[in-house]
């Protein structure tokens, strides 16, 4: 199992670089660039990250799907595989409804919109002539000039059964977004259906003081107990007490002041050292094979530091 940062995706511009290149010495094996609207584009990131550091893997998580044209998307990525060999992973999903809307590009089938897409990503980028009439993909004998010589992988960040069983069937992998238990990567890999690579995001923190810890990452917590969260919380043991406490609380903040410090220790890789650990392990024997902490805290770069001790 590998270890992987996320880099934030509001972290100063002039910290960036200097940020991938701290995640590269302290050992991290990956770092993922996020593409959330209105913040930074996750090809640019990815470009500037790979071309500052030597050795760690980046991976983009996630493209919306909707919003670019596949032929151009492959372009884009196998510009930086023939750049960058064997660093780059693609993460291509639905994207946020909400951002998607707002830009006007929700489809009315958002599934086969992702079908569509990555199916036709890959094989490009794979070297093929790609001719499609599909509902939302026209592409007339499309083939790159120059595919790159190591293919990048094409993971699926979507999180809902119907999503998860099409990342089964046409994706090299998952990317999982926050929280990732392992009841909830129970349910994803029997709705993916095979064997393939898991990548997930976890917000973490550490402290010799697990309190002190858990305080740091309940902020980042805030928004799982919103619907779009369902999916990763049904699983758990706690779930009917976790929505009924959500419907009792008057805001998310006070949702979090009164959320117990044993389901924080679920939601999160959180604790001691040791705790965060042993959690890393609990989802590697679970089905995870890079766990991607997502750090939290006033500081990103003392937060990188301290989850230095997880790798």
């Amino acid at each position: 199992m590998t270890v992987g940062i996320l880099l934030p995706r509001d972290l100063p511009i002039a910290q960036l670089v200097p940020y991938a290149r701290r995640a590269e010495a302290l050992g991290f094996a990956e770092i993922w660039v996020v593409e959330d609207l209105p913040f930074r584009g996750g090809i640019a990131q990815a470009g500037a990250v790979l071309a500052g550091t030597e050795r760690i893997r980046v991976g983009v998580g996630i493209l919306p799907a909707a919003v670019r044209n596949p032929a151009f998307a492959a372009m884009e990525a196998s510009t930086l595989a023939e750049l960058y060999p064997g660093r780059l992973v693609l993460g291509v999903g639905h994207g946020m409804t909400g951002w998607v809307r707002q830009v006007g590009a929700w489809p009315a089938s958002p599934l086969t919109m992702l079908d569509e897409h990555v199916s036709a990503v890959r094989a490009l980028l794979h070297g093929s002539s790609v001719t499609v009439d599909g509902r939302y993909v026209q592409l007339d004998a499309v083939q790159l000039h120059s595919p790159p010589s190591v293919v990048p992988p094409v993971l699926a960040g979507v999180r809902g059964p119907r999503s998860l069983a099409l990342a089964g069937r046409v994706a090299d992998g998952v990317v999982l977004a926050e929280p990732v238990t392992p009841e909830y990567l129970a349910g994803v890999l029997e709705h993916v259906g095979r064997q393939l690579p898991v990548v997930a995001y976890c917000v973490a923190a550490v402290d010799d003081d697990p309190d002190v810890a858990r305080a740091r990452v309940r902020p980042a917590l805030e928004w799982i107990g919103e619907p779009d969260w369902d999916a990763h919380i049904a699983p758990l043991p706690f779930a009917d007490d976790f929505h009924a406490m959500r419907l009792a609380s008057s805001s998310r903040a006070e949702f979090l002041e009164r959320m117990p410090a044993d389901w924080v220790d679920q939601l999160a890789v959180v604790g001691t050292p040791r705790d965060a650990r042993r959690r890393i392990a609990e989802l590697h024997a679970a089905g995870v094979t890079c766990a991607v902490l997502i750090p939290v805290g006033s500081d990103p770069m003392v937060a990188l530091d301290e989850l230095a001790s997880l790798v």
